[in-house]
C-alpha cells in the first residue's frame, strides 16, 4: 500500500511540473512572416531581408534550426537564447544567378522551443534579367 501511494505521489508531482512549464512558454511573434522583394535584377546578385523575431513569451526563446526549402535561399539566424521582451533576427538571403526568371517563392522553416514549435517565413519577387 506504501508503494502505491508512493508511486500515485510522485505521478501526481510530475504532472504538476510538467503543468506548470507549459504555462510557462517562450512565444515567436513576428510581425509579418511574408516578404516581397517586388522585381529584382538577377545581374544585381543575391537579396537579403531581415525577419524580426520577438519573444512574447515568460522564457527564453531559442531558434534551435531553420530550413531553407531550396539551395538558392540562405538563412542566418540569432544563435543566443532571446529573453522575454526581446528580439532576435532571421536573415534570409536570395541568390538569383542561374535561376529561371519570373515569380519566384522561397520558404524557410524555424524550429523553436516557442509554444508552437515551428513555423515558416516566406520571401517572394519576381526575377528579371535586364
Amino acid at each position: 500500500m506504501k508503494r502505491i501511494l508512493f508511486v500515485f505521489g510522485l505521478t501526481l508531482l510530475a504532472v504538476n511540473i510538467m503543468s506548470a512549464q507549459q504555462k510557462e512558454a517562450s512565444i515567436a511573434v513576428i510581425d509579418s512572416a511574408v516578404y516581397d522583394f517586388g522585381e529584382i535584377n538577377e545581374k544585381d546578385g543575391p537579396v537579403t531581408h531581415t525577419f524580426k523575431i520577438k519573444n512574447g513569451g515568460e522564457i527564453a526563446l531559442v531558434v534551435t534550426k531553420v530550413v531553407a526549402s531550396c539551395g538558392c535561399t540562405s538563412p542566418e539566424w540569432t544563435k543566443e537564447p532571446i529573453a522575454p521582451g526581446k528580439t532576435g533576427e532571421i536573415k534570409v538571403t536570395y541568390d538569383p544567378a542561374n535561376r529561371a526568371t519570373g515569380p519566384f517563392t522561397k520558404t524557410v522553416s524555424v524550429y523553436s522551443n516557442g509554444k508552437t514549435g515551428s513555423f515558416i517565413l516566406t520571401i517572394k519577387g519576381i526575377a528579371i534579367s535586364k
